[in-house]
C-alpha cells in the first residue's frame, strides 16, 4: 500500500458537515453499503453528542482528481432537486452521519430497525426533565417514537399515549430533535403554550444550555484525504476503516469507478456471466477471475511491458481497457473451456485449478484465431499438464500467472524457450501414493487424463467421458474395495491412494461392493455378458494389470498401476520424471497424509 502524505486533520461543526450532505457536497462513494443503524443506536449518538463526548473521526476524500474518480450517491434520505458534483465523499463515519442527519436535518421520521431487525420509522425527542434530571442516564431521556407519534399497546391496539400535535409535545415537555437546529419557533410556542410561565421559561433555558448548545457547538474531528491520493490508497484505506462486517470486493470498487463514467459493469459482467456460465467447466468463474484476466493482456500493452494482476492492477485498469478487451476475454474463456473439454475436464468441479483457467483464457484473448492450430493447441496442452502435475498454481499465484501468460506467449509466437512452468514442472513419483482426495490437484488431473485416454467403464463398457458427458453419475471408486483391503490387512494410506482409484459409474460401483476383484469381476462379465477378452482391454483402459486384478494380489496391482499412472503424467507432462533411489518407497514406509 502506498504511503499517504496528502491529508489534513482538522475539526468541523456537526451542522456544517450534516448541510453539506443536504446540499450534495458531500456524499458517498458508491460502493459504499447501505446504512445499517438500528434504533437504540441512534439514541445512544444523540445522547452522546447532547454530552458531547467524542463520536469519532470521520473521514473523506477530496474530489477533483480525474484518475481517482468514483460514482456518488447522497447519503440515504437527502434528495436533491438536481444532480450535484459533490466536493468531498465519506470514506468513515457513513452511518453516524446518516443517522444524524435524519434525526436531526431531514425532517422526515427516521428509517431504521428495531432490536429484531425489523424495519420501522421513527421520531426522535428529548424529555427535557428526564435530560436535566442529574440521576438520569441520558440514553433514556432520548425518547424515540412511531411515525405516527402514538404509543399503542401491542396486543390490544389500545392507544397509551399520544405525542401527535405540537400542543401534545408541549404539554409533555417532549422537545423533538428534528428542531435542535433551529429551535426559537418551537420555544416561543412551548412559552406561549405555558403562558409564560417563569419555571417553564426557567426549564427550557436550562435545556437550551445543558442539551441544545452542546449539538450547535460539537465539533468532530475529520481527516480529509486531498484529491492526490492515488486510487489503490483509498480503496485500502476504506476497507481498513470499514468495520461493519462485509468487506468490499475489487470488482465493487472497480463499478464504482466505472459507473463515474456512466459504465454499469455490473450489468455488463452479469451478461457475460450467463452466457460463461451455460460451459459447465465455468460453473465457478466469478468477476475477480474475468478481470484478473482483462488486466493482464491489459497492462501486457502498458508502456513498461510488465505483465501484472495484483489488486492494486485491477483498480487501476482504465474503462478503455476494458471495453477494449471484454469480448476478447469472454471468448478467451470459451476457448479455454473448449481446450479443457478435450482434456476431459467437463465440470468445475473437476478443475485442477482455477487460476490457471484465468492464464489460458487470457492466452487466447491475445492469440484470438491463431490459436486454431494443432501445434498451438499442443503447446498449451503440455504446458497446462505441466501446471497441474508440477502442483504449480498451489502458491505465489498473481506472479505465476503474470509470468506465464508472458512466457507461454513468448514461446508459442516466437519459438523461444519454454516457459518456466514446463522447466520447473515435476511430479515427485512417491507424491502418487499420497493423493487420497478430489482437493488435490494432480488428483484430479489423473482423474481427467483417464478419461481422455479412454478409460471404460467396467459394467457398460461405454468410455467413461461419453457417460459423463450425458451426465450420469461419475466418481471415483475404489478398485480394490475398501473393506476387503481392511479385511485382508492392507494399509488405509494404500488402499485409499489414488493408486487405488479410478472413474467409475455409480451403477457398476454399486455392483463392486465391498467384494474380492475376482469375484465383482466375473459378476460384471456375467451380468452385462461381457468376455473375458473384453474385459481385460476394459481393465487395460484404467492401466489396471487385469492378472494382478484377477488373483487379488494387491501388492502386484499396486506397484504396476503406480508405475504406470507415472508413465501417463511424463506423457502428459512431455517430460521425464526425476527419479532418486527413493522415488518408488515401500508400502510399509507410507504415511497417510491429508489433503
Amino acid at each position: 500500500m502506498p504511503a499517504i502524505k496528502h491529508f489534513d486533520h482538522t475539526t468541523e461543526a456537526l451542522f456544517d458537515i450534516l448541510r453539506s450532505t443536504k446540499d450534495g457536497k458531500t456524499q458517498l462513494p458508491d460502493f459504499q453499503r447501505p446504512w445499517v443503524w438500528n434504533d437504540e443506536q441512534i439514541r445512544s449518538i444523540l445522547a452522546s453528542i447532547s454530552l458531547s463526548y467524542p463520536v469519532g473521526v470521520v473521514m473523506m476524500l477530496q474530489t477533483g482528481n480525474p484518475d481517482v474518480r468514483f460514482e456518488a450517491r447522497p447519503i440515504e434520505g437527502v434528495i436533491l432537486s438536481k444532480a450535484t458534483e459533490p466536493e468531498r465523499m465519506i470514506l468513515d463515519g457513513q452511518q453516524r452521519l446518516t443517522s444524524l442527519f435524519q434525526a436531526l436535518l431531514s425532517g422526515k421520521a427516521v428509517k431504521t430497525t428495531d432490536s429484531r431487525g425489523k424495519q420501522i420509522k421513527r421520531w426522535y425527542y428529548i424529555d427535557i426533565n428526564k435530560a436535566l434530571a442529574p440521576n438520569v442516564e441520558r440514553q433514556q431521556a432520548i425518547i424515540s417514537l412511531p411515525e405516527d407519534k402514538i404509543i399503542r399497546n401491542n396486543f390490544r391496539s389500545e392507544v397509551l399515549a399520544d405525542y401527535s400535535t405540537p400542543k401534545a409535545e408541549y404539554k409533555n415537555d417532549l422537545f423533538p430533535v428534528a428542531q435542535i437546529f433551529d429551535y426559537p419557533d418551537w420555544m416561543n410556542n412551548y412559552n406561549d403554550f405555558w403562558d409564560y410561565n417563569k419555571d417553564k421559561i426557567k426549564l427550557f433555558n436550562k435545556f437550551n444550555q445543558e442539551i441544545i448548545k452542546p449539538f450547535e457547538q460539537y465539533l468532530l474531528p475529520v481527516i480529509l484525504l486531498r484529491k492526490e491520493t492515488p486510487r489503490e490508497a483509498v480503496c485500502q484505506v476504506f476497507e481498513k476503516v470499514n468495520t461493519g462486517g462485509v468487506s468490499l470486493t475489487v470488482f465493487e470498487l472497480l463499478t464504482a469507478t466505472f459507473a463515474a463514467d456512466k459504465f454499469q459493469l455490473r450489468e455488463d459482467w452479469e451478461k457475460r456471466e450467463k452466457q460463461l456460465k451455460k460451459l459447465a467447466v465455468l460453473g465457478n468463474i466469478y468477476s475477480t477471475d474475468f478481470l484478473q484476466a482483462i488486466t493482464l493482456v491489459a497492462t501486457r500493452q502498458h508502456p513498461s511491458g510488465t505483465v501484472s494482476c495484483t489488486r492494486k492492477d485491477i483498480l487501476n485498469l482504465k474503462l478503455e481497457e476494458y471495453k477494449d478487451w471484454a469480448d476478447k476475454v469472454t471468448k478467451g474463456f470459451e476457448k479455454a473451456a473448449k481446450l479443457l473439454y478435450t482434456q476431459k475436464i467437463f465440470s468445475a468441479r473437476d478443475l485442477p485449478y482455477q487460476p490457471q483457467l484465468t492464464v489460458l483464457a487470457a492466452i487466447f484473448a491475445v492469440l484470438g484465431d491463431r490459436s486454431d492450430t494443432d501445434p498451438i493447441r499442443a503447446k498449451l496442452v503440455r504446458w497446462y499438464w505441466c501446471g497441474v502435475f508440477g502442483e504449480l498454481y498451489s502458491s505465489a499465484i498473481e506472479s505465476r500467472i503474470a509470468k506465464d501468460l508472458t512466457q507461454v506467449l513468448r514461446w508459442i509466437e516466437s519459438g523461444d524457450s519454454e516457459p518456466d512452468t514446463i522447466k520447473d514442472a515435476n511430479f515427485a513419483p512417491n507424491r502418487l501414493v499420497r493423493l487420497y482426495t478430489r482437493r488435490s490437484a494432480a488428483y484430479k488431473g489423473l482423474s481427467a487424463l483417464l478419461l481422455r485416454d479412454g478409460g471404460c467403464d467396467f459394467l457398460t463398457g461405454f468410455e467413461i467421458d461419453t457417460l459423463k458427458y450425458f451426465e450420469e453419475s461419475i466418481d471415483i471408486h475404489h478398485i480394490f474395495p475398501r473393506s476387503w483391503c481392511e479385511k485382508n490387512g492392507i494399509k488405509p494410506e494404500l488402499y485409499d491412494s489414488v493408486v487405488n482409484k479410478t472413474p467409475l459409474s455409480s451403477r457398476t460401483n454399486k455392483f463392486i461392493g465391498g467384494n474380492a476383484p475376482s469375484i465383482y469381476l466375473s459378476r460384471l462379465q456375467k451380468e452385462a455378458g461381457i468376455s473375458e477378452e473384453r474385459m481385460d482391454e476394459i481393465l487395460r483402459s484404467h492401466i489396471i494389470d487385469p492378472v494382478a486384478l484377477r488373483i487379488d494380489n494387491f501388492e502386484v496391482f499396486f506397484q504396476a498401476r503406480q508405475k504406470a499412472l507415472l508413465n501417463r503424467i511424463e506423457q502428459a507432462m512431455g517430460k521425464s520424471l526425476i527419479l532418486d533411489a527413493n522415488s518408488l518407497e515401500e508400502p510399509e514406509q507410507f504415511e497417510h497424509e491429508e489433503e
